[in-house]
């Protein structure tokens, strides 16, 4: 069981070294140990999975619903504009969740603008690099603690 489930979407295993100059020089794992950190912090716990596959990120969200997750932080990736299988997931477990991107996807390519998530999200965070997934936290983390009472 986990608080919160962090999900990340295909290619994002090559943070650090794919695009820089959209998605920066940090990596997946810099970033995971900051939301680890964050969420140490605050008494909850974070779960982490990165998956290249629709299936595997699927199959994470269908688990959460069981496991007593709280909240999602979710980077679809190159999923955002093509997975409806995703966004059935999410909408089936009725879990909150935060939709996150690196880079300000409405300064790219018109593609990259659809999203089958921004309107069941219950926020969108895009184009502030890996200090938006701590924007993220900082959101899930006070939802949480709202819905605890503290």
């Amino acid at each position: 069981m986990s608080d919160i489930l962090l999900l990340n979407g295909p290619n994002l295993n090559m943070l650090g070294t794919r695009e820089p100059n959209h998605y920066g020089a940090q990596t997946l794992d810099d970033i995971v140990n900051s939301l680890n950190a964050l969420s140490d912090q605050a008494g909850l716990t974070l779960k982490h999975h990165q998956d290249n596959s629709e299936v595997g990120l699927i199959e994470q969200i269908h688990a959460a619903h069981s496991d007593g997750t709280r909240y999602i932080i979710i980077n679809p990736a190159a999923f955002t504009h093509t997975s409806v299988a995703l966004r059935d997931a999410l909408l089936a477990v009725d879990i909150p969740f935060i939709e996150i991107h690196l880079s300000n996807v409405y300064k790219r390519e018109d593609f990259r603008k659809q999203s089958y998530f921004s309107d069941i999200a219950q926020g969108v965070i895009s184009g502030f690099g890996a200090q938006g997934y701590e924007f993220a936290m900082d959101v899930a983390i006070k939802h949480i603690k709202q819905q605890k009472g503290e």
